[in-house]
């Protein structure tokens, strides 16, 4: 592989400026900004590098798809995400959003780490070996959508209708990172979400609060019935809401043991006397990565405004996140809700889905999973961190799980990304080397 890799580092400077291109793009979902020339740009990137691509509508924006035969007969596929977040708040940037400026060994802009930063090394691991070699020792896929950041609403229906079209013998997913250390971190799955508004009505219109004596409260609803959801303990109170929780397997606690997560470290940055349950650093890890959640996002009410209002409102709503884990599914999870809040006399208390995902979880023993940590050990000279899952969330069981596709997620990015925050960015030399990585792979699951 040296020569695809020194073909890397002669070509570097070419393949930042195709990073530095893409990221100049705005391509804000949840403002729909530039999302179609974004979709143009990647399709017109993938026939760059060979491949035959195409843009597959959906009801929101386009799945941009493409196919690269190769001699071998493995098949992998490779999902990243076109779509970056909101740069707001603007003002806490120190570099522009969508200049990609380069400074102190860092490529800054909304995006390159979430997602740009891993869809463009993958495309330029292609470039180089097909410039040094020419035929792919295996066959790539490609899926890159548009709606990740907005919780990938139309991802499922994509797949439901095109599943044929992408099978393959695994998935690099989108995501990947370096540790505090400066460790390579594989992960192996990720949790799934259900996200949901809670809204509690009261009179037709809001009242001085004298009328707070004879006319019921909705915020005061509100407020009882999110009581009812957790115990002081942690404990989530939804009957049955445990029962399809599979906790970690023999194999998963090793990799947990194996985990050097600085717990004490993060917890000081954090600045908080402890964490729940005043867990321990083991107890931390596997909380983190195997404990379903219930966390209220936000209330809004009434008036909160400078100064006093005596107000009784007739509005009151909360949003809610519930993480998931192997083997819960967001469809009952919505439905123990609904059950939970009418038996303790919350009826009138208005559910509203807003978004839900299935965990996804891959077995550490899968060949591409192998295949990622002997490139990982080639590349950075030691091996990865290897995760069993994330603690956030993404489309990744209605993708690969649900058809029987292992998924690996490997990147570019680094502890201090600052994915979704002002001054996002990763390291130069990390793109590179993420670029090698992904060549590496391609090699190691073609002889896997």
């Amino acid at each position: 592989m040296q020569e695809i890799f020194d073909y890397i580092d002669a070509h570097a400077q070419e393949y930042i400026g195709r990073l530095q291109a893409l990221c100049r793009q705005p391509s804000i979902a949840a403002q729909g900004v530039g999302m179609a020339e974004t979709a143009a740009m990647v399709q017109q990137m993938l026939t760059d590098v060979g491949a035959t691509a195409r843009l597959i509508p959906t009801d929101g924006y386009p799945v941009v798809y493409g196919e690269l035969p190769g001699r071998g007969p493995r098949t992998l596929l490779l999902y990243n995400h076109y779509d970056v977040q909101p740069p707001e708040p603007l003002a806490l940037w120190t570099h522009e959003p969508f200049g990609a400026e380069i400074a102190d060994g860092r490529i800054w802009a909304r995006g390159v780490a979430d997602n740009k930063g891993n869809l463009v090394a993958r495309l330029c691991a292609v470039d180089a070996w097909r410039q040094v070699r020419g035929e792919l020792p295996l066959t790539l896929k490609f899926v890159f959508e548009g709606e990740e950041e907005i919780g990938s609403p139309h991802l499922g229906a994509f797949a439901e209708a095109h599943h044929t079209l992408f099978q393959a013998d695994g998935c690099i997913w989108e995501s990947g990172y370096k540790d505090l250390q400066g460790r390579l971190q594989v992960s192996l799955g990720c949790k799934g979400i259900t996200y949901v508004e809670l809204r509690a009505r009261g009179a037709n219109r809001d009242l001085h609060s004298s009328n707070a004596a004879i006319v019921p409260n909705p915020v005061w609803r509100l407020v009882w019935a999110l009581q009812t959801l957790k115990t002081p303990d942690e404990r989530i109170a939804i009957d049955g809401f445990y029962d399809d929780v599979r906790g970690p397997s023999p194999r998963d606690r090793e990799l947990l043991a194996a985990w050097d997560f600085p717990a004490e470290a993060f917890r000081q940055s954090l600045e908080i006397p402890a964490f729940l349950r005043d867990a321990t650093d083991e107890q931390v890890k596997e909380d983190l990565l195997f404990q379903p959640t219930c966390n209220i996002c936000g209330i809004q009410a009434g008036y909160t405004g400078e100064g006093s209002k005596t107000v009784l409102p007739n509005y009151a709503f909360c949003k809610l996140d519930f993480r998931l884990v192997p083997d819960q599914r967001n469809e009952r999870v919505l439905a123990l809700l609904r059950e939970h809040l009418d038996r303790h006399g919350f009826s009138d208390i208005e559910v509203v889905d807003l978004h839900g995902e299935d965990p996804a979880r891959t077995d550490p023993d899968h060949p591409l999973v192998q295949a990622v940590v002997r490139a990982a050990q080639v590349v950075y000279a030691a091996p990865p961190q290897l995760l069993p899952s994330m603690a956030g969330t993404g489309p990744m069981y209605h993708l690969c799980q649900r058809w029987g596709i292992g998924a690996v997620g490997s990147g570019v990015g680094h502890a201090d990304s600052r994915n979704h925050a002002p001054d996002e960015n990763i390291f130069v030399d990390d793109f590179i080397q993420g670029i090698k990585h992904m060549a590496q792979v391609f090699q190691e699951f073609a002889a896997s």
